[in-house]
C-alpha cells in the first residue's frame, strides 16, 4: 500500500528542521531530505515572536524543499513545552449483554468513556493512549474480546496543552502556506525514533534533552506509563555558562560543544581553555575547565533530577529494566549518561534512530530522534487510515 512521502516539521528553541521521508517496502524509512535554520522567535518550545519563527519556518521548507525536490503543501507538526502535561483516567460500563461476553461495541464504548475527562477549558487535548483493562476488577488484561464479566473498565493516558501555544505553533505554519495534518507530542515521537518492541516490553525511559524544553516518555507495565515535558533545556545551560563565566552566550554554547561535560574531570582542575575576545581590541582570556564543567553539571544535574522526581512519586523506577535512553541535543554532551546512570541508578544510554537509512546526518545523531520518529508516527497514521477506508470499500461492497 503506497503512501507519499511525509515532510515532518520541528519548530524547536535552538532550530527549526523539515525533513522529508519515505516509506520502504521492508517496512524500514529513508530520509531523502532535509532543511534547516537556526531558530529565532522561539523560547522554551513557544513561539515568542511570530514574524521571527515565520521567517525560520519558511526558510527550513524551503531548503527541504530544494534538498528533496518535492513540493511541501502538507506537513506534520512536532510539539513540545513545558506546559504539556499528562492524566490518566478510568472509564468504566456494566456488560449487560451477551450473557456477560466482552464485545468489540463494548471496547469501543469503554474507550470513549474513559476519554470523556474534565480539563480545564483553555487546553486542548493532544492524544489518548490505552493503557490497561480491567475485568471485574481483574488488571493487567490486554486484550478483554471475548472475555466474560459483569464490569469492563480501562485506563486511558491523556496529553493536553494549553490551546493558545498549540494554536499559535499551527498558525506559523499556515500562514507559511502550508498546511498541517497532524501534530504529535515530542517526547512521543522521540520514542518512537529510538525504540525496539523488546525496550518498550522491558520498561524504559525516554528523556529528550532539547534546547528549550525536556520531553520524557516511561514505558512501564507495557504500556505508556507517563509522559510529559519540562520548561528547562540546553539553552539553560548556555545562559548559566555565559553568566558564571562572564562571556557571550555564543562563546558560552561554542565552548559548551566543544570542551563541555556533564562531569567534573578533578585531574584536569587547574586545566585553562582559551575564550575567543568579545570583540575588537579585547584582551585575550582563558577559563578553568573544571568551572566550565561545574556550571554544566549542576543543570543538566538538576534537569534529570525532575525526571527523577517525577519517576520517584509515581513508583516507576523498579520497573525500568531497560533503563534510561537519552536523545535529543543534550544527549551529545559529553559523559552525559554517565551522569544519568549516576543519578538514575540504572543502565543508560544515547538513543539514535533505528530502521532509517538515507542522509548519515540524521540517521546516527540523537538530535534528530524526535523528527525521525514523527516521520515513523505520520506513515503509521497514514497506513491505517487506508487501511480503514479499504476495508470500508470491500465492506460495502
Amino acid at each position: 500500500m503506497s503512501v507519499p512521502p511525509i515532510v515532518a516539521l520541528e519548530i524547536g528553541t535552538s532550530k527549526v528542521r523539515a525533513i522529508v521521508g519515505e516509506a520502504r517496502e521492508d517496512g524500514t524509512l529513508m530520509i531523502t531530505a532535509i532543511g534547516e535554520c537556526p531558530s529565532r522567535g522561539v523560547r522554551k518550545g513557544e513561539i515568542a515572536d511570530f514574524d521571527n519563527a515565520l521567517a525560520c519556518v519558511r526558510a527550513a521548507l524551503q531548503l527541504a524543499d530544494e534538498n528533496g525536490k518535492v513540493v511541501i503543501n502538507l506537513v506534520h507538526l512536532l510539539l513540545s513545552g513545558g506546559h504539556i502535561k499528562s492524566l490518566v483516567n478510568r472509564g468504566s460500563l456494566p456488560i449487560l449483554d451477551h450473557g456477560g461476553e466482552i464485545t468489540p461495541e463494548d471496547i469501543e464504548h469503554v474507550m470513549e468513556t474513559a476519554r470523556a475527562v474534565n480539563i480545564p477549558g483553555d487546553r486542548d487535548v493532544l492524544h489518548t493512549i490505552c493503557q490497561h483493562f480491567y475485568v471485574d476488577d481483574q488488571d493487567g488484561v490486554s486484550n478483554p474480546l471475548g472475555m466474560e464479566g459483569s464490569k469492563l473498565a480501562m485506563d486511558m493516558l491523556i496529553l493536553h496543552g494549553v490551546r493558545s501555544r498549540l494554536r499559535n505553533m499551527v498558525k506559523v505554519v499556515r500562514t507559511a502556506g502550508v498546511d498541517v495534518q497532524d501534530v504529535a507530542f515530542g517526547g512521543l515521537c522521540a520514542a518512537l525514533g529510538v525504540l525496539t518492541p523488546e525496550d518498550k516490553e522491558s520498561g524504559v525511559v525516554v528523556i529528550d534533552l532539547g534546547g528549550g524544553t525536556t520531553d520524557y516518555v516511561v514505558y512501564a507495565h507495557n504500556a505508556i506509563a507517563d509522559a510529559g515535558a519540562f520548561a528547562v533545556g540546553g539553552d539553560h545551560v548556555t545562559n548559566d555558562i555565559a553568566y558564571g563565566l562572564r562571556i557571550p552566550t555564543a562563546e558560552a554554547e561554542r565552548l559548551k560543544e566543544s570542551s563541555g561535560s556533564a562531569l567534573v574531570d578533578l585531574a584536569a582542575r587547574a586545566q585553562r581553555i582559551p575564550v575567543m575576545p568579545a570583540g575588537a581590541g579585547a584582551s585575550e582570556k582563558t577559563v578553568k575547565l573544571s568551572d566550565l564543567n561545574t556550571i554544566i553539571h549542576l543543570r543538566v544535574e538538576e534537569v534529570l533530577n525532575l525526571v527523577k522526581a517525577q519517576l520517584v512519586r509515581n513508583n516507576y523506577l523498579r520497573s525500568l529494566r531497560g533503563g534510561i535512553v537519552l536523545t535529543g541535543g543534550g544527549a551529545q554532551l559529553r559523559q552525559v549518561d554517565a551522569l544519568a546512570e549516576r543519578i538514575f541508578g540504572l543502565p543508560c544510554r544515547i538513543g539514535r534512530p533505528t530502521g532509517v537509512s538515507g542522509i548519515t546526518a540524521v540517521t546516527n545523531s540523537p538530535e534528530y530522534a524526535a523528527t525521525v520518529g514523527l516521520v515513523r508516527y505520520a506513515f503509521k497514521s497514514a497506513m491505517k487510515e487506508a487501511e480503514k477506508q479499504t476495508f470500508g470499500g470491500w465492506f460495502k461492497g
